[in-house]
């Protein structure tokens, strides 16, 4: 990773998480482009009703052109069907589509309470990054989680 202070936290539906954390779902796709190296940490945050922590994964690619491109490029990877993706991406110039590996369930979700009770946290609406800080913040509000992402992150997380 390119900067090593940094990883993302992207905000997904329920279902989305579910389909990343099993693996069916590789491709996550934002209507901005998404300017993060290969390698980058993601934090998933399941919307309401979940409302927590849930998992991470990595980023193994970052394509970013036009929804029509971007479509014919991923569509079987997305987990979304063609008229949600043009529903979703409706007067957008450009899209991305974030290639994610190596997908990692937290034992025990991370709630938004818990992570509002180490500090202050704001579940962003689409993406935002992470400093180290920010890091060991959800570490503190969710111990279990905190292993993994020290397992992946390395000494950006002291124990």
């Amino acid at each position: 990773m390119n900067d090593p202070e940094r990883a993302m936290l992207l905000s997904v539906h329920p279902r989305f998480a579910t389909a990343i954390l099993a693996g069916s779902k590789t491709v996550e796709v934002r209507r901005q482009r998404v300017a993060a190296p290969p390698g980058t940490p993601v934090l998933l945050y399941a919307t309401a009703p979940t409302m927590a922590l849930v998992g991470m994964a990595r980023i193994a690619a970052v394509h970013v052109a036009s929804p029509k491109d971007v479509w014919s490029a991923h569509r079987t990877q997305t987990g979304i069907t063609r008229r949600e993706y043009d529903a979703y991406m409706s007067g957008a110039t450009q899209a991305s589509g974030l290639t994610l590996e190596a997908p990692v369930s937290f034992e025990q979700p991370v709630p938004l309470s818990a992570l509002r009770a180490a500090g202050t946290f704001h579940p962003p609406q689409s993406y935002r990054y992470m400093k180290s800080d920010d890091l060991r913040q959800v570490a503190v509000a969710g111990p279990v989680a905190g292993i993994a992402l020290r397992e992946a992150l390395g000494d950006l997380l002291p124990a």
